[in-house]
């Protein structure tokens, strides 16, 4: 059931990340930097885009880990 929960906050926290947060830290982290082509300015956007979105993920998945803790069946 841990797992469960775990992969629905993590999918949750994802879903957050894509619509509100990481376009907005990618255009940011474009923006503090100079480029010598535009395809690098492209790759570091990526980059930073799907960076946000993997810290997210992960992020989401332990607040569901911690948040399903108590509901775990004991093993012994």
């Amino acid at each position: 059931m841990r797992y469960l929960v775990s992969m629905i906050f993590a999918l949750a926290g994802l879903m957050v990340a894509v619509l509100y947060l990481s376009s907005e830290v990618a255009n940011w982290v474009v923006a503090q930097q100079s480029f010598d082509s535009p395809d690098t300015a492209g790759s570091m956007h990526m980059l930073a885009f799907v960076a946000t979105n993997f810290a997210a993920l992960v992020v989401g998945w332990i607040v569901g880990w911690i948040v399903a803790t108590p509901f775990a069946r004991d093993a012994g």
